[in-house]
């Protein structure tokens, strides 16, 4: 819709009905309109906003303060083709009371399943995001490290304006060239033969899972009905999604509890203990063992090269599959482009997810030729998953990620960052550690973090909690140069001070 007015009435959200307050649209293009005869039209009140030659006219006064605030952001960040579409019962004089609004109305219009921080994203540029009030942030969350470009690459928003306006979706029943493109990229990268895309981290774990199972009944040569190994192991701190079957591997108890029963025959470990693994793998019992080399949610933790050798072991002697959880540690966020490289052990099954295709939803369970042979036609699908558009800003995504130099910068500034983390905050009290692989940073407290997340919040500055929430978790996009770094670093040593 090309002009959208802006309701002066406030109203209350009653079972089918819409907002009778106001749309506000951002474009980059936008430009303030001091005049209706600058967009060669009329309106009302003497102001408009122009998208791409096409007015948008407000009806109240009591927006021209919002078009003014969205105006000096684009003035300030150019985001190109980024759009911004706010709705509200009602505008008030005040961008904060906007902010109030829509946090106001989610709260009333969404299952309450994420405890948001009270701030309404409009934009976002490289490392830094843009709020209503047109306050600027410094992001070391990319998204829960997804954005591993940052927000509004040049070269991924390209990618995907010109995938848009050629093909978006056909689903699995034809054949796409983003998709095999994709595919060959992901394949000739890695240990993999083969690879089965889907939507999420924890669709390519359900996947995962299914070929885990389906592998020990065709290798144990059951009948389909027959009992093959089929039990699952996982690891203490671990995080595998929160799906019926991914939720089964993640062993946070206030996760799992409300929603048990959950798949039989999973059993968690202590995360590197291997004694445990050698006792609880049996042959024909076992189908995978599934393990983060660097686990993200359970706190920027990892193991040894040993225990990772001593799994890959263990898992040859008995048939098992060796699954490895890269969703988050995966695609050059530990500095190498898979994290379990600097281990030197290949898996049987690799999962991926977050930073893959820049910010748009998508998995991947890459497998051997082994696992792939057992897989046949409708054991597994999805509508959605590999469409084509998707699949294009993947490829963009690895271009970028698998350019010369690139990996190794992500792992210069990981030591970087924890240099000046180590130099700035071991000093104080509360600070037990700092830990991590590349840009995935941990800050171990003995503390909770939430006081510390909450203060930075305030002093524009993003960062995440893990672990027992007395982690805090950085995980930038991997463009963020060290300027930025040292920013974040100043924020974080300033806030400490309310722990």
């Amino acid at each position: 819709m090309d002009t959208i007015m802006a309701a002066t009435s406030a109203g209350r959200l009653s079972k089918g009905s819409s907002f009778l307050g106001s749309v506000v649209t951002t474009r980059a293009s936008t430009t303030l309109a001091s005049s209706a005869s600058d967009s060669g039209g009329k309106c009302h009140h003497g102001v408009s906003l122009r998208r791409n030659d096409k007015a948008l006219s407000f009806a109240s006064p009591k927006s021209l303060r919002i078009a003014a605030v969205l105006q000096t952001q684009e003035e300030s960040v150019k985001v190109p083709a980024a759009t911004t579409t706010l709705e509200t019962q009602s505008i008030d004089a005040s961008t904060g009371d906007i902010t109030k609004e829509i946090i106001s109305a989610e709260a009333k219009l969404f299952v309450q399943t994420y405890a948001r921080s009270p701030v309404v994203f409009v934009k976002g540029d490289g490392c830094k995001l843009f709020d209503t009030e047109g306050k600027e942030y410094l992001d070391l969350t990319a998204g829960i490290a997804v954005n591993a470009l940052g927000h509004a690459d040049p070269t991924w928003v390209k990618a995907v304006t010109e995938q848009a306006a050629k093909l978006t979706h056909v689903s699995n029943l034809f054949h796409t060239v983003p998709q095999v493109k994709l595919a060959e990229r992901l394949v000739n990268s890695c240990f993999a033969d083969r690879v089965f895309l889907a939507n999420s981290g924890t669709e390519a774990n359900e996947a995962a899972i299914k070929f885990s199972r389906k592998y020990q009944t065709v290798a144990g040569e059951k009948q389909i009905g027959e009992k093959a190994a089929a039990d699952l192991i996982a690891f203490t701190s671990g995080f595998h999604g929160r799906t019926l079957g991914a939720l089964s591997l993640t062993s946070k108890v206030q996760y799992r509890m409300p929603f048990e029963p959950l798949i039989p025959g999973c059993q968690f470990l202590e995360y590197g203990n291997l004694e445990e693994v050698e006792k609880a793998v049996v042959k024909g019992r076992t189908a995978a063992v599934f393990v983060e080399p660097v686990q993200g949610e359970g706190g920027i933790l990892s193991t040894s090269v040993s225990f990772l050798k001593g799994l890959r072991r263990i898992c040859d002697q008995t048939g098992a599959l060796l699954v490895f959880d890269e969703v988050q540690c995966g695609l050059g966020r530990t500095g190498k482009l898979w994290a379990h490289e600097a281990f030197d052990v290949k898996p049987d099954i690799m999962t991926l997810a977050k930073p893959l295709a820049g910010g748009l939803p998508i998995g991947a369970v890459l497998v051997t030729e082994a696992v792939a042979s057992t897989i046949a036609n409708g054991d597994h699908g999805s509508t959605f998953a590999g469409g084509p558009l998707v699949c294009h800003a993947a490829l963009a995504v690895l271009d970028h990620i698998q350019a010369p130099g690139f990996l190794e910068s992500v792992a210069s500034k990981g030591h970087y960052l924890k240099a000046q983390l180590q130099e700035r905050l071991s000093n104080n009290p509360h600070v037990k550690e700092v830990r991590g692989y590349g840009l995935l940073v941990g800050i171990q407290l003995n503390v909770p973090a939430a006081p510390l997340v909450a203060a930075a919040l305030k002093e524009g500055l993003l960062i995440l909690t893990a672990g027992k929430g007395d982690v805090v978790r950085l995980a930038p996009p991997l463009i963020i140069s060290e300027q930025e770094l040292n920013k974040a670093v100043d924020i974080l040593a300033h806030c400490l001070s309310s722990l």
